[in-house]
């Protein structure tokens, strides 16, 4: 069986949406097993409160499960350009694993939400790349495979980098279909990549 982590933080629920599109395309995979988990608040309660933070139960995740994945596809709303700070501080305690290369030659992805299609969308995409690239990991973005990334016709989220959506600068703007169906495209991406490395892994281990 090929693991797969959907890895996310979300304040509005715009990230935690396309999470949900990641998982159902990479458990489209047969033989994927694909667990949902977001990182720690850092926000107290009070804030998130006045700030009209969505409400999440999804199970929070714990950095030492991250080296029990075959792929990790991580996602964050872009913050000034770059990740959210809730992301970086789960992965800034990943130095153990890093240590001992517990993630070299997982597969890595991003997925991203921002409020305006110019607002650092690709530089979140591409930032958040940078540490799995220092953990080792194959980071794979979302091809033109998914055809849907072209249109112009209407607001699109996501590049060749990952998968997106735009909320708008009141956040209102939900994923739409495209959106979503992006990030199923780029989580069954991620599944197919991530078996076939697993499965070249055990017969190199095997040989």
């Amino acid at each position: 069986m090929t693991r797969v982590l959907v890895l996310y933080y979300s304040s509005y629920g715009h990230v935690r949406a396309l999470a949900r599109a990641e998982a159902e395309g990479a458990r489209s995979v047969p033989g994927t097993v694909v667990d949902v988990r977001r990182v720690p608040e850092t926000v107290p309660q009070a804030v998130r409160v006045s700030a009209g933070y969505a409400d999440d139960d999804t199970t929070v995740a714990q950095v030492q499960d991250l080296a029990n994945y075959d792929a990790i596809i991580v996602g964050t709303p872009t913050r000034f350009g770059m990740m959210a700070g809730q992301l970086k501080q789960f992965l800034d305690q990943a130095g153990g694993l890093w240590a001992r290369n517990a993630l070299v030659g997982k597969v890595g992805a991003v997925f991203t939400s921002t409020g305006s299609q110019h607002g650092g969308h690709e530089a979140t995409l591409l930032t958040t790349q940078i540490p799995l690239l220092h953990f080792g990991m194959v980071v794979v973005g979302m091809p033109y495979t998914f055809s849907g990334q072209t249109a112009v016709d209407r607001i699109v989220g996501g590049s060749p980098y990952g998968a997106g959506t735009i909320a708008g600068s009141d956040g209102k703007r939900e994923p739409d279909a495209i959106d979503l169906a992006g990030a199923h495209a780029h989580g069954a991406h991620v599944a197919r990549l991530a078996a076939g490395i697993a499965a070249a892994n055990d017969w190199a281990q095997a040989a």
